[in-house]
């Protein structure tokens, strides 16, 4: 891509998979050369570097008497007229329907008046469509955001039929996965760090999520529990949330309290997830499944369930096993047989790391940069 845009990117800051791939993807952009202007309420947690090319504009949302609650929307939105009058901006590239491409739309409509035409591209990550999507007060904002968007992509093909199946959808839908940063990721194992959680004999699960009733923490303990029965094992759980609690009184209704180790959040996962044998996520839904695609970044086998745009990214009896949301059963089945079989766990540890590669940051790049150069020519033709 030869032209160099100024381009402003809209996302959660937080901790979430939307928000690390927006700032991964903005990094990447003003590697390439691009101007990056983040806009969010605080700074993206992975943005701890310093670039000339990279900038952040934070949100302000004044404690107005008036208000019963903040309108953080309309202070978005007032942000991104700011910006893009004051830094030229040629694209807004937003994460999430509403509030970003809601706020990206009006801001679009008030430079208008400003005779700027600037075009929106709107990136769809999962609750914005499955959650709030299926609150009714939400569809005609939701519908309105995305038909006005110049381009809208989702990060599955799954997430991509949801959304066209549920909304009345008039605009044009690719789907650009997600992706990660292969050079982020360990494939050795830090055997000092290992010792310290398991003996050389036992085997490691782990876990990562933000603990919500959708990623069945629970189902992560029973299948555990009928693991660690048949061979020595023991489970890392990462991530905190609204179900720990839950997850920790099942540990102690069964006992395995001294098997289970509840590690909070971590900022850093990689070294985690490098010294586990089997990641289990059991969610109910998962309109990607970002943090699958980190373990097996990492050479790391998946057992998951077969919702969303999961089977996307772990290939079943290759890369990991799928099971039905709530088998239990099967879910400790599967990854017993890779544990009792070493030779077939260590080519499934094999497959995820090259499946992994397909989804790598180079891949990827090109398409976001295809989708800007598009709506550039459109803009000045």
């Amino acid at each position: 891509m030869t032209n160099k845009l100024k381009i402003g990117i809209v996302c959660y800051p937080t901790y979430g998979g939307s928000g690390v791939v927006a700032t991964e993807l903005g990094i990447a952009l003003a590697d390439k050369g691009h101007e990056v202007h983040f806009i969010s309420y605080d700074q993206p947690f992975r943005l701890d570097l310093f670039s000339d090319k990279i900038y952040y504009h934070e949100v302000t949302v004044p404690d107005y008497p008036l208000f019963e609650y903040a309108p953080y929307e309309l202070n978005l939105t007032s942000k991104l007229v700011d910006v893009a009058l004051h830094e030229e901006l040629n694209i807004l590239h937003v994460h999430y329907a509403i509030p970003h491409a809601s706020a990206a739309v009006n801001a679009k409509q008030i430079l208008a008046t400003h005779g700027i035409d600037i075009p929106i591209v709107t990136t769809l990550h999962g609750t914005d469509i499955t959650l709030l999507g299926k609150d009714k007060s939400f569809k005609p904002v939701i519908e309105y955001a995305i038909n006005m968007s110049d381009a809208v992509t989702a990060v599955s093909e799954d997430l991509k039929k949801e959304t066209l199946d549920y909304f009345n959808i008039k605009n044009e839908i690719k789907t650009i996965p997600n992706f990660i940063d292969m050079n982020l990721y360990q494939q050795k194992v830090d055997d000092k760090l290992r010792n310290r959680f398991a003996k050389k004999e036992e085997f490691i699960l782990t876990h990562i999520s933000n603990f919500r009733k959708v990623k069945r923490v629970e189902d992560v303990v029973k299948v555990f529990n009928k693991v660690q029965k048949q061979v020595p094992a023991k489970l890392l759980m990462i991530g905190d949330g609204p179900e720990r609690l839950k997850a920790e009184q099942l540990c102690r209704k069964l006992g395995i309290c001294d098997k289970v180790k509840f590690l909070g959040k971590l900022k850093v996962i990689e070294n985690m997830l490098a010294i586990s044998d089997v990641f289990i996520l059991p969610s109910e839904t998962e309109s990607f499944g970002l943090v699958a695609l980190e373990a097996m970044a990492s050479k790391v086998a998946v057992i998951s369930t077969n919702n969303g745009g999961l089977p996307e990214v772990n290939v079943d009896g290759k890369t990991g096993y799928l099971s039905q949301v709530g088998d239990v059963s099967k879910m400790a089945e599967d990854t017993l047989s890779l544990f009792k079989d070493k030779e077939q766990l260590n080519a499934f540890k094999i497959n995820a790391l090259a499946h992994a590669y397909t989804f790598d940051l180079p891949n990827i790049l090109p398409q976001y940069e295809a989708v800007y150069q598009a709506l550039s020519c459109k803009m000045k033709s």
